[in-house]
């Protein structure tokens, strides 16, 4: 339990740090811990029947993610974004060359990794320039709803859960529990209107449903993956945490859901 507390301090210490750092850090860390997710999800994925492509995935998300990135800080043409063209035809192309059985589940995985993992993570950085030019408040409030959402979520089902939320997939999760993280999900929501104005009363309050509902989704999903190919956890470079993929479930729904949200509200 001393592990997990520390290293939960640890990660939320960088990932705060991150945000406040400025634009170009916020933009390379999560580049980077995108493609680090990205490297995790084709671990788990990968079997005899499905290989996917890890290096031509990789690619593929840290320059989509990269030309992104480009456009939002420093004014790139969108038609950069064609670069990414090439890579994915090879993603076809090269299984030619390869004597697999069933090329198009290897073709599948590594660009289902691109739009499960990458795309997600370019929606949570575009919620730095929903305002127009790089504000860390509402990325910043985004993680503290989901951290609370989740904190709420674990205390009262560790402690009240009894009716089970989704057995199949996931047999420790509870409706008490979820129930939880939306209350706390909303005092943190509320809490944020106070001190970060970027958003009214009301506005926060629907970020943090749509966080709730939405990631609770994405926790579900990706332990229908790791159920699916018998896999405890993503990885294990966080000590008593597992692997990162395992911390950002949540977010590869939710924040997706939230900029949309905020697109049509704001």
């Amino acid at each position: 339990m001393r592990i997990r507390a520390i290293t939960a301090l640890f990660f939320v210490i960088v990932m705060v740090a991150s945000m406040l750092l400025g634009r170009y850090i916020f933009a390379g860390f999560f580049i980077l811990l995108s493609a680090y997710c990205l490297g995790e999800f084709y671990r788990i994925i990968g079997d005899d029947s499905s290989r996917p492509n890890r290096l031509l995935g990789l690619l593929l998300g840290l320059l989509g993610f990269g030309l992104f990135t480009g456009y939002r800080l420093v004014g790139f043409d969108a038609h950069y974004l064609l670069l990414l063209v090439p890579l994915i035809a090879a993603t076809f192309i090269i299984p030619l060359y390869q004597k697999h059985e069933k090329p198009f589940g290897g073709i599948a995985h590594t660009l289902l990794g691109v739009v499960y993992v990458v795309l997600p993570f370019i929606a949570f950085f575009s919620l730095g320039f929903v305002t127009g030019t790089y504000d860390y408040r509402l990325p910043l409030g985004f993680m503290l709803i989901l951290w609370g959402n989740d904190t709420g979520a674990y205390l009262m089902g560790k402690f009240f859960g009894r009716n089970r939320l989704f057995e199949r997939i996931s047999p420790n999760k509870t409706w008490e529990g979820f129930v939880g993280g939306v209350l706390l999900a909303l005092v943190t929501a509320l809490v944020l209107a106070h001190y970060f104005t970027i958003l009214v009363s009301w506005q926060w309050v629907g970020m943090a449903l749509v966080v709730s509902l939405f990631g609770t989704f994405g926790d579900l999903v990706e332990s229908m993956l790791k159920r699916s190919q018998q896999v405890k956890d993503s990885g294990a470079v966080l000590p008593g945490h597992g692997g990162l993929l395992d911390r950002f479930d949540g977010l590869l729904f939710a924040a997706p859901a939230v900029l949309v949200f905020l697109e049509l509200v704001y």
